[in-house]
């Protein structure tokens, strides 16, 4: 650091103009002195950084480090998918998933010579383990609603209506390790129970075969072969298997000596298991299916002027569902919402489409520059670009939007359940942070805000990649900087 007589030296030697930018540029940039120490760092030799840090109420710039440079943002690109969805759908948008019957209905008899359709409406929750009380047991409810509506038989079957949206469940850009596991599930016109199922295995010494035990109802119907070894204590088990196939195969490491290993794999035809699902529901309570269930994917559009309503279902609003999003992380309710945002402007629901709407958002918003990339809206492809500083930008324009309590809401404070429960722990970011954080294989992001302690509300972004070693030194490494901004900003 110079010594104040040397600062003098220098400004006796400079014209005004440059007086000015040598004295106060300091001020305006200044840099934490953790900073240094994060890029000193041996995960950082041959990785790239974004960092931006500004006024979360003006964008008035605090300290920036590369911060239009675009990378790899992982998870934290949900932050842009979110905030659209939240700024173009609304905070109460929902999804309706529709019971019809089609055909004639004997109102003597019950016998319905006609089918009974599911008609998805994109729904990404319909059915999930995290609102259950939303929804309860939704084929029960299904189930009654029919018997209740006088039908006592079905001469045709149970259809699922899938054409809501496209019929490409994943993005081409995704990797093949990802497609078959949960976080790999694809977005279809009728979801359920979240497109996961589980696996259960059990493990004894290394190097041995671990025994699948058990597999969920939900994953029923898809054939795997089992190339999977035990061995140390960390999941390295992947399922492979493509969307609309009934076979694959799992392989890689899972922990030896366990009793019960749990894998989550995508479903691979969520509307067909659910027509499936409600078929057998019926079954159970005597009502008699002639035929077996199908999808208009396999058997081609209905004509919709010819149903008859028995039942809807909605979904929670969609601020409850971008609260579980950005907390939990799911790639699904994600994707489904790019589609969704090109339903609600009149286009085709593909992903190709959300993706424009996006970015004419981030355009308009002057958020967009020529250094994004969008492939996907949850950030899973490692084809994804985006800098430091649009995300920080993107974030002062949340802060001050109609719907940014709900969005700032959605983003966890350390120690809560989500993607940074064990991180970030010190009692200092508890108060203070509220962020969002994004992983890959070398590839590290947190996003968010924070109150300093002389109480201006900050926006940051940074995003690492091609980062070595373990990530918990570099998690340490950013978590002193973004303490210390807390402190002294």
């Amino acid at each position: 650091m110079k010594s104040e007589s040397n600062i003098i030296v220098v400004i006796k030697r400079l014209p005004l103009y440059p007086i000015f930018f040598v004295f106060f540029m300091p001020m305006l940039a200044a840099q934490p002195a953790s900073f240094n120490k994060l890029l000193a760092t041996p995960s950082m030799e041959g990785a790239s950084l974004s960092f931006s840090l500004v006024d979360a109420n003006n964008g008035e710039v605090k300290f920036t480090h590369n911060e239009h440079l675009a990378l790899v943002p992982a998870s934290v690109l949900k932050l842009v998918t979110s905030a659209t969805a939240l700024e173009i759908l609304g905070g109460d948008h929902i999804f309706a998933t529709s019971l019809y019957y089609s055909g004639r209905l004997d109102k003597n008899s019950g016998m319905l010579d006609g089918d009974i359709i599911i008609s998805g409406g994109g729904d990404p929750t319909l059915g999930s383990e995290r609102f259950t009380e939303h929804y309860g047991d939704q084929l029960d409810k299904w189930a009654t609603s029919i018997k209740e509506s006088g039908i006592r038989s079905i001469n045709g079957r149970v259809v699922a209506d899938d054409g809501y949206f496209d019929y490409d469940p994943v993005p081409g850009e995704w990797l093949w390790e990802d497609i078959g596991n949960y976080y790999g599930a694809g977005v279809y016109g009728l979801s359920i129970f979240d497109n996961t199922y589980k696996i259960h295995f059990k493990t004894s010494y290394e190097g041995s075969v671990p025994v699948m035990t058990s597999i969920s109802r939900e994953g029923s119907g898809i054939e795997l072969e089992n190339r999977l070894t035990a061995k140390g204590s960390v999941d390295l088990g992947y399922i492979f298997a493509a969307p609309y196939s009934s076979s694959g195969w799992i392989s890689g490491t899972i922990p030896a000596n366990r009793t019960d290993f749990v894998l989550k794999g995508a479903i691979t035809d969520p509307p067909l298991l659910a027509a499936r699902m409600l078929e057998e529901r019926l079954e159970a309570i005597n009502i008699n299916v002639a035929n077996g269930a199908t999808t208009a994917r396999i058997s081609g559009k209905f004509d919709s002027g010819h149903y008859m309503s028995i039942n809807e279902t909605v979904s929670p609003p969609l601020k409850d569902i971008i609260y579980v999003l950005n907390r939990e992380s799911i790639n699904l309710y994600a994707e489904t919402l790019v589609k969704e945002m090109a339903k609600y402007r009149g286009l085709e629901g593909t992903r190709t489409n959300g993706i424009k709407v996006i970015e004419n958002y981030l355009a308009e918003k002057e958020i967009w520059n020529d250094n994004t990339r969008l492939i996907d809206g949850s950030g899973l492809s490692p084809q994804n670009k985006i800098s430091a500083l649009a995300l920080t930008s993107l974030l002062v324009k949340m802060k001050g939007s109609h719907s940014g309590e709900e969005f700032v809401r959605s983003l966890p404070s350390p120690g809560e359940e989500g993607t940074i429960k064990n991180i970030f722990l010190d009692q200092i970011f508890r108060d203070n942070l509220r962020i969002k954080s994004g992983s890959m294989d070398g590839v590290r992001s947190f996003a968010g805000y924070f109150t300093a302690i002389s109480g201006k509300e900050l926006a940051f972004a940074i995003i690492v990649n091609n980062f070595s070693g373990p990530s918990s030194q570099l998690i340490s490494a950013i978590e002193e900087v973004i303490k210390e901004c807390i402190l002294n900003y």
